[in-house]
């Protein structure tokens, strides 16, 4: 058995297994050259670089591009160790080697604060449960695009790759001309001598592939040509060209298309269908039925020369659908329980300090309020879909995927192939925002491949499929409390919520091994609530932890998204109910937290919070982190046919080491609009077991007209690299919430605004 595979059996069956395994080696993350793809005239010298016949430089690209910029960034690295023009960055589909799987996305899922586990000097809890998760993370190699980590993640393994293949073309250069190692000088990706010797890397690989090279060193950091300034974009010419190739946009010869129905009632069943009437339409090639699998609901899929022909047949099918036998779902059923648990049950604590209980006891007044927020949808641009095709005992897929490893091994075990069987493509994706860290869309192509002739089959969700049949954002209720005393001061913060978690819900969906009957305490509960940077003295913050039976999932920001909400909108109250300034109250309570205070002064700075505005005008503030990186937001907002109109957003960010400024910028204008619009709009409702939104009619996202002017400025730092594609997400909600009550003196403690 792979060390990979009875370590992960065996995380589901006891922890004990940590401890001798624990004093096991390390093992590099530089992989072996035999890990790249393997093409005439081309060298690797590691699993992520490869030397071609002309000199450019192949990359290794693990990570999904879902416009966030990532194959740009992860070339930079590579470019400015090598001392190569980004032009000269080729990439290439990486293997399935666990050197590329994402362990800086699973320490992040540790629930330590963010001022414990800050830079360098961290107590010994922090490191240990670091040192342990990352470990594991590296054994089990899950490569996933997620969590605002891939820039986090390859920050120095992929330049140690970039600077030990460099190392490598430098030693064959010197036993090549019989020249001192120190004489040699790298130019844009040619190598010189003094004497006017010199060669590019290709004429260098085949030597360069036999040299060891030892003590390799990282360029500093005051020689970075590429790494912290502006880059063009590479994928930008295609993307609007249209030459780009999303999963929608896979064309193979004699490629048939599928439109899939799927159970309407949530946990409903497909009890029989008659497709004699659809298979008589012009067109149609099959009708296939879909069992469950991966979270996906069961159904049907109709095969066909066109889309078109297929979901005009789809709809002809008349099948027979069974209730849950739980009964139907309900949101309003739903919010009912989950603030009843919240009165019923003390829940899980993340974090104490203090007493609160006795603050609150001996309090001179008791500040108390409740927030909710609703089931969300990921309603990516791009349509759910996966091709698939099935021929001579094996199985090729090409899917817009963050995790092309776990689809992979989904559709291996629904097709009962062994893995090597498969072969699984990355296209670019039309957005994921979490949503394609599923596989139930490649288990369902992978079905229908393998009920047809060898022929590959598109299959593409249509809107109201995709918007009924979403791992949804859950809803969360909180309880947020705080004591002031007669001296009007702040003695305490109590928050608890109530919601189901994320992470063993998806666990249970795409890695069973790690899954178990009994979900432990999940970050993404209580991210956002537990870990703020505020110094109250006394503080109690916990979660109660559910089981709806809404399928969810991940959504960008996470637990952030709703929790910000909660917090920020909360500390607003506090600063009005002690009559002090919104940022001067935040500042007060940052004096052991610097770090977010530059942030917060900054933005405000920016912004000219304090100074006039139109009339009928408004600021509001909020300051979060997420992913490591610290976010603070002035939005100007007015009131405009009784909906908030949302004019500017100044955005300050500390997201450490910058590699590109100008994706961040992108980033933090995504980001905006995306939480506006659910700020805004948002909401799933169920009823009777039935999603009611169902497209863009009733699920609105912020049109250009309705987009603000987004500000960003970005914080300098020689810290490493945190996230930078979900951080600017949780604030915009809060900060529009706070100007909203400037404006109105009216609290808004519920999502969507316009509900």
């Amino acid at each position: 058995m792979k060390r990979r595979n009875f370590i992960l059996s065996g995380l589901g069956i006891t922890g004990a297994l940590v401890v001798g395994w624990g004093v096991l080696p390390a093992r590099s993350r530089l992989g072996k050259p035999d890990n790249m793809l393997l093409t005439e005239g081309d060298v690797a010298l590691n699993g992520w670089i490869k030397i071609a016949k002309d000199g450019n430089v192949v990359l290794a690209m693990h990570r999904s591009d879902m416009g966030q910029g990532i194959h740009n960034a992860l070339s930079m690295l590579v470019a400015e160790e090598l001392d190569v023009p980004l032009s000269k960055i080729r990439l290439e589909q990486a293997g399935h080697d666990g050197i590329y799987g994402n362990v800086a996305m699973f320490v992040g899922t540790l629930p330590f604060h963010p001022l414990q586990s800050e830079g360098v000097d961290k107590p010994f809890v922090v490191k240990s449960g670091e040192w342990i998760v990352g470990k594991v993370a590296r054994e089990l190699g899950v490569n996933a695009t997620g969590g605002s980590s891939s820039v986090k993640d390859a920050w120095e393994h992929l330049r140690t790759a970039a600077a030990t293949a460099k190392a490598s073309l430098l030693l064959a250069a010197a036993d090549q001309w019989k020249v001192p190692l120190q004489e040699l000088k790298v130019t844009e990706g040619v190598v010189n001598h003094v004497s006017g010797k010199s060669a590019h890397f290709g004429e260098l690989a085949k030597g360069a592939a036999g040299q060891t090279p030892k003590n390799v060193a990282l360029k500093d950091r005051k020689d970075w040509t590429l790494i912290g300034k502006p880059a063009a974009r590479a994928d930008v010419p295609a993307k609007t060209n249209g030459t780009a190739v999303f999963g929608i946009d896979v064309r193979l010869p004699n490629m048939l298309f599928a439109s899939v129905v799927q159970a309407p009632q949530m946990g409903g069943t497909l009890s029989s269908f008659d497709a004699k009437e659809a298979l008589a339409m012009p067109g149609v090639v099959k009708c296939v039925q879909l069992n469950s699998a991966n979270g996906s609901a069961p159904g049907f899929a109709v095969v066909a020369k066109t889309t078109w022909h297929a979901k005009q047949a789809a709809d002809k099918v008349k099948a027979q659908w069974a209730q849950r036998a739980e009964g139907a779902i309900d949101t309003k059923r739903i919010e009912a329980e989950l603030k009843e648990k919240l009165k019923s049950e003390k829940g899980f604590a993340f974090y104490e300090k203090g007493d609160a209980a006795k603050a609150e006891a001996g309090a001179a007044r008791l500040i108390e309020a409740q927030y909710k927020a609703p089931y969300l949808a990921h309603a990516t641009m791009e349509p759910m879909n996966c091709t698939a095709q099935f021929k001579g005992g094996a199985l090729e897929i090409w899917s817009p995927t963050q995790v092309p490893g776990l689809a992979r091994a989904a559709a291996a075990k629904v097709a009962n192939l062994s893995e090597d069987k498969v072969k699984l493509n990355v296209t670019l994706l039309g957005g994921g925002f979490g949503r394609r860290l599923e596989a139930d869309v490649v288990v369902q192509a992978t079905q229908i491949a393998m009920a047809l002739d060898g022929a590959p089959v598109q299959l593409v969700w249509s809107r109201e499929e995709d918007m009924t049949h979403d791992f949804y954002r859950p809803m969360h209720v909180a309880q947020l409390s705080a004591a002031i005393n007669a001296k009007g001061e702040v003695e305490s913060l109590r928050i608890k919520s109530a919601g189901d978690a994320i992470s063993p819900r998806w666990m249970s969906r795409v890695l069973p091994n790690l899954s178990g009957p009994v979900d432990a305490p999940d970050k993404t509960t209580a991210e956002g609530l537990f870990d703020l940077p505020y110094g109250f003295a006394n503080q109690h913050m916990a979660h109660v932890s559910t089981r709806m039976g809404v399928p969810i999932g991940f959504w960008r920001s996470v637990g952030h998204s709703h929790n910000a909400f909660f917090s920020e909108s909360f500390i607003d109250e506090l600063a009005f109910e002690t009559k002090q300034d919104p940022v001067a109250f935040r500042l007060d309570l940052l004096k052991q937290a610097p770090r977010y205070a530059a942030v917060l002064k900054l933005a405000a700075e920016k912004a000219k919070w304090g100074t006039a505005l139109p009339t009928g005008h408004a600021m509001g503030v909020a300051l979060h982190e997420s992913f490591g990186s610290i976010v603070a937001q002035v939005a100007e907002v007015s009131i405009q046919d009784g909906r908030p109109r949302v004019h500017r957003v100044v955005c300050a960010i500390d997201c450490g080491t910058v590699v590109n400024p100008g994706t961040v910028a992108q980033q933090v204008e995504s980001s905006v609009n995306f939480a506006l619009s659910a700020a805004l709009f948002g909401k799933i409702d169920i009823q009777e077991g039935v999603v009611q939104q169902t497209n863009f009619t009733n699920y609105p996202l912020v049109n250009l007209a309705q987009s603000p002017v987004v500000e960003t400025h970005i914080v300098s730092s020689t810290l490493p690299p945190e996230g930078v594609g979900e951080p600017a997400v949780p604030p915009l909600a809060p900060a529009v919430a706070n100007a909203m009550f400037a404006l109105t003196r009216q609290r808004v403690r519920s999502l969507p605004f316009t509900a």
